[in-house]
C-alpha cells in the first residue's frame, strides 16, 4: 500500500510548493502563509524568504548560495538549516520535487 509520497530533501533536490499549495501574504492578519486544502500553516520570516527561493528551478544548494551571501553567513551552517526545515515541510506534505520538463 502506497503512502504518500515524501521526499528526502539534499543540496541537489529543487524543491517547490505542490500544486495544491499557495505561499499567500494574508493582508487580515500581517503574516504570510501556507494556503492548502483545509490546512494552513503561518511559517516564520526565515521560512518564508526560503520558500520564495523555492521555485523548482533552483536546487537548495543555490537557495543556500544565495541565503550565504545576503547574510554573510557561513554557507555551510545555512545549508543545514535549510535542508532541515524543508524537510519538515515536505513530511508535513507542504513541500514537493520540482518533475524534470517533458515536452
Amino acid at each position: 500500500m502506497a503512502g504518500p509520497r515524501n521526499i528526502s530533501v539534499s543540496e541537489a533536490s529543487r524543491p517547490v510548493l505542490p500544486r495544491h499549495a499557495r505561499l499567500k501574504y494574508d493582508e487580515t492578519r500581517q503574516v504570510w502563509v501556507i494556503l492548502a486544502p483545509e490546512r494552513v500553516l503561518a511559517p516564520d520570516e526565515i521560512a518564508v524568504e526560503v520558500l520564495q527561493l523555492c521555485n523548482g528551478e533552483r536546487n537548495v544548494g543555490d537557495v543556500a548560495d544565495r541565503l550565504a551571501a545576503k547574510y554573510a553567513a557561513p554557507r555551510e551552517a545555512i545549508l543545514a538549516d535549510v535542508i532541515a526545515m524543508l524537510q519538515d515541510l515536505a513530511d508535513k506534505g507542504f513541500l514537493t520535487e520540482a518533475r524534470e520538463k517533458t515536452s
